[in-house]
C-alpha cells in the first residue's frame, strides 16, 4: 500500500505541474470563444494545433520512453543515456523544423492557413518542446515533481498572462489569431531559462552499440504515438472535409470544425488527468517491474485509475449545463458530444495502464500495432459516422477507438504479461458512472440552483457507494 501511496502522491505533484497549468489554459477557452474569435477562426486554431499533435510524436521520436527503459537498466550510465537520448531527439526535432519553415507557404495554401508565418510560429514552438523533452523526463526519473510542477505552471501563467495582453489590450485584426500562437512560443522559451543548467552540460554523443538499440526501442513508440494521436486529432482536422455542406443549419463545415474543437476541450479534464498520472506512473512501473507481486500491484493501481476516471466523468457529465460558460454560446450545440469523449478518454487512460506489458518485454512493436488498428478505427468511423450525425459521430469514432485498442491490448498482453485486471468490477463502475450520466442529462430542472445541488448530491451518492463498495480492500495487502 505504500508503494501505491508513493505514486498517489507522485501524480498529485505532477498533476500541479500538468492539470493545474492546463486548469489555467482551460481559462483561454472562454477568452477565444466568448465575443473574440468566429467559429471559423476558432476552428482554424483548432484543425492547426491537430497537426501539431501530430507532429510533435515525431519530433520527440518516443526518446522519452526509450530514455527511461535504458536508463533504469543494471549498471547503466544515466548521464550518458541522457546525453544520447537529448543527442538524438535534437538531431531529428532541428531537422523537422528546418523543413517545415522552408516549406511554410505551400503547407498554408494547401491546408488554407491564414498566414504562413503561423506554420514558422509553431514549428519553432515544436522545436523547443523537443528540446525539453528529455530534461523534464530526467526531472520525473529523478523524481522530482516540484520542480517539474515548477515549470510547467510558470509556463502557464506567462502563457495566459499574453493571450491576455495580446487579445485585450494590445488587439491589431491584420495577426489576429496569430497572437494565440505567437503566445505559445514566447512562453515555452521560458523552458530553456529554465533549463539552461541541463542543457549548457549536455554534450552531443553517439554510441555504436546503445544508440540504434535506443532507436530500435524508440521508433515503435513513436509510431504508436503518432497512430494514437490521429486517433485523438483527426476528427478535429478532418471535420470540416467529411461533414455535408449545411448540415447543421447556417453553419459552414470551418464553423463546425470551431464548435466541435470548443466542445472538445471539456475532454481535457479526463485527458490531463491520463497525463498526469502517466507522468509518475511510466518511472513507477519500470522501477516497480521485479517486484514479484508487480502484476498484482499494476492490477489495482488500474483499479484506482478507473474508479477515479468514473468520479471525473460524473462530474463533468452531468454539470454541463455550469460549465458551458466556460465557452461562447455560439458553440454549445456541440456539448452532447463531452460525456462521450469522457467515456473514450477514460479507456484511453486504461489502454495507457494496461500497455505496461509491451513496454516491460521490449514488445514495444505490440502498441504499434494496436495503435494502428485504433487510427484504422478513428479514420473508417470518421468517415462513416459524420455524414450521418456530424459532432456525434466523430465522438463515437473516437470512443470505439480507444475502447477496442483497451480490449486488444489486455488481450495479448495476458498471453504475454499476465496482469490480474479486476475487469468485472471495473467495467461494473464504467457502466454504472456512464448510465448515471445518460439517466441525469434526460431530466430537466429549469431552475440552477436545485438542479446544481440535484447534481451535487448524486455526486455524493456515489462517492458513498464507492467507499461502501472499496472499505474492505483498500487496506488490503498486494500479493
Amino acid at each position: 500500500m505504500n508503494k501505491l501511496k508513493q505514486l498517489a502522491g507522485e501524480t498529485a505533484l505532477y498533476g500541479l505541474g500538468s492539470i493545474f497549468p492546463r486548469m489555467l489554459n482551460f481559462l483561454l477557452v472562454p477568452l477565444h470563444t466568448i465575443n473574440m474569435f468566429s467559429q471559423a477562426e476558432y476552428g482554424e486554431i483548432t484543425k492547426l494545433y491537430a497537426f501539431v499533435g501530430v507532429i510533435n510524436i515525431v519530433y520527440m521520436f518516443g526518446m522519452e520512453t526509450a530514455y527511461f527503459r535504458f536508463a533504469t537498466k543494471p549498471n547503466a550510465n544515466s548521464k550518458r543515456i541522457f546525453n544520447l537520448a537529448q543527442t538524438s531527439v535534437i538531431i531529428i526535432s532541428g531537422s523537422l523544423t528546418l523543413l517545415l519553415i522552408l516549406l511554410a507557404t505551400p503547407i498554408s495554401d494547401s491546408q488554407q492557413i491564414t498566414n504562413p508565418q503561423f506554420v514558422i510560429w509553431l514549428a519553432l514552438t515544436m522545436l523547443i518542446d523537443a528540446i525539453v523533452a528529455i530534461p523534464f523526463a530526467q526531472l520525473r526519473l529523478e523524481k522530482k515533481p516540484v520542480l517539474f510542477a515548477a515549470a510547467k505552471i510558470s509556463n502557464v501563467l506567462v502563457l495566459v498572462g499574453l493571450n491576455y495582453y495580446f487579445l485585450k489590450l494590445n488587439f491589431q485584426p491584420a495577426i489576429g489569431i496569430g497572437y494565440v500562437f505567437m503566445a505559445n512560443l514566447i512562453a515555452n522559451s521560458f523552458f530553456i531559462l529554465f533549463f539552461i543548467k541541463t542543457l549548457l552540460v549536455w554534450r552531443p554523443t553517439w554510441d555504436k552499440s546503445i544508440s540504434p538499440q535506443m532507436f530500435r526501442y524508440a521508433y515503435p513508440v513513436m509510431i504508436t504515438g503518432v497512430a494514437g494521436m490521429i486517433n485523438e486529432m483527426f476528427s478535429r482536422s478532418m471535420l470540416d472535409w467529411w461533414l455535408p455542406e449545411n448540415f447543421y443549419t447556417g453553419v459552414t463545415r470551418k464553423e463546425a470544425g470551431g464548435i466541435f474543437g470548443a466542445c472538445y476541450k471539456f475532454a481535457v479534464f479526463m485527458n490531463l488527468g491520463i497525463q498526469a498520472f502517466r507522468y509518475a506512473a511510466e518511472p513507477f512501473f519500470f522501477s516497480n517491474a521485479k517486484d514479484q507481486n508487480s502484476p498484482a500491484l499494476f492490477a489495482k493501481v488500474n483499479h484506482y485509475f478507473v474508479i477515479t476516471g468514473c468520479v471525473v466523468l460524473l462530474g463533468i457529465g452531468i454539470n454541463l449545463d455550469i460549465f458551458k460558460y466556460f465557452i461562447g454560446d455560439i458553440f454549445w450545440s456541440g456539448l452532447s458530444i463531452v460525456p462521450v469523449l469522457l467515456l473514450a478518454y477514460l479507456f484511453l487512460g486504461i489502454y495507457y495502464n494496461m500497455s505496461v506489458w509491451f513496454k516491460l518485454t521490449d514488445k514495444t512493436y505490440w502498441g504499434t500495432i494496436i495503435t494502428v488498428v485504433g487510427a484504422g478505427v478513428t479514420i473508417a468511423g470518421n468517415f462513416i459516422l459524420i455524414p450521418i450525425i456530424g459532432f456525434m459521430g466523430s465522438a463515437l469514432a473516437a470512443l470505439l477507438c480507444y475502447s477496442l485498442m483497451t480490449v486488444l491490448c489486455y488481450a495479448v498482453g495476458q498471453r504475454n504479461y499476465p496482469i490480474p485486471y479486476w475487469i468485472a468490477r471495473d467495467a461494473g463502475y464504467i457502466l454504472f458512472s456512464y448510465s448515471v450520466v445518460l439517466l441525469v442529462n434526460q431530466i430537466e430542472i429549469s431552475n440552477q440552483w436545485l438542479a446544481t445541488t440535484f447534481h451535487a448530491t448524486v455526486i455524493l451518492f456515489f462517492l458513498l457507494f464507492i467507499y461502501l463498495a472499496e472499505r474492505k480492500v483498500i487496506g488490503k495487502p498486494i500479493g
